[in-house]
């Protein structure tokens, strides 16, 4: 029977480029937790911008955020991971550099961002929805940090990959996340770490959750359960630590909860690998 589910945001809940949930999670949500099933929304994104999106199921719902550094239920911290500060001031001077890249410096509450234009300022405030607080300079940063994020207003491509990775993959994990972002996470810090603190809590066996994912920051987290699913769209490299494949998901939910929670009455759709 499954008890936990997992679920990144962009590329798996919210698909090309969507900001809005789709809108059968706001009865999913309610519905599983009345089988006695939690869901986490698993995401790099920042606590109050995930508040905003599960507006109406809040409080039926657990957060995975930062990509794992920060975990939270019922509006309580469970775990915070802090990024290293002179790592921090390295790659703000490398994002300053580098001509259109942005950044911004995840705190529990908001962004600390020095925006080179109004449109990057905009995506986060009005788009993403996030809360920030505009600096001039790194001094400015006097909270842990818990995540550091580059944005790419052309897309990150297979050069941007290459630069940040040669920057900076010998002191911390650099991976995508989503079309337009590169992530810098602590080596320590993943989602699944996220996943066992809500497992640890509740008393859930690994072969009693499922997650969903897209992306490379995903790995951990898909690897870290017995029923994971890689979107269909993901790259080969998710799809080949996936077991099971899904073009939306909220049609296996549904079949989930049709099934009393009973995964092993689900009809799945082995991963393409």
């Amino acid at each position: 029977m499954i008890k936990l589910i997992a679920s990144d945001l962009d590329g798996t809940l919210l698909l090309n480029g969507a900001q809005d949930l789709p809108e059968e999670m706001f009865t999913l949500i309610p519905r599983l937790k009345k089988a006695g099933i939690l869901f986490a929304a698993a995401s790099g994104r920042q606590y109050a911008s995930m508040k905003r999106l599960f507006a109406p199921v809040v409080s039926d719902m657990a957060f995975i955020c930062e990509n794992g550094a920060l975990v939270i239920n019922d509006d309580k911290v469970l775990y915070q991971e802090t990024f290293d500060a002179d790592l921090m001031k390295d790659i703000i001077q490398a994002v300053n550099e580098k001509e259109g890249a942005e950044y911004s410096c995840s705190t529990k509450d908001f962004y600390y961002i020095q925006p080179k234009t109004d449109a990057f300022y905009d995506l986060l405030k009005n788009e993403v929805k996030c809360d920030c607080k505009v600096i001039k300079s790194m001094e400015e940063i006097t909270l842990p940090c818990l995540k550091m994020a580059v944005y790419e207003p052309g897309g990150v491509t297979d050069e941007c990959i290459k630069y940040w990775h040669s920057r900076f993959s010998d002191r911390c994990k650099v991976v995508t996340s989503g079309t337009a972002w590169v992530d810098f996470i602590p080596f320590q810090t993943n989602k699944a770490i996220g996943v066992r603190v809500l497992q640890d809590m509740y008393g859930i066996a690994a072969d009693e959750c499922m997650v969903f994912g897209d992306e490379y920051n995903d790995i951990e987290m898909l690897q870290a359960v017995k029923y994971s699913f890689a979107m269909a769209h993901s790259k080969p490299g998710v799809r080949a630590v996936a077991d099971f494949e899904a073009e939306r998901e909220e049609p296996v939910l549904e079949a989930l909860l049709q099934a009393n929670g009973d995964i092993g009455k689900v009809t799945l759709t082995p991963a393409g690998k």
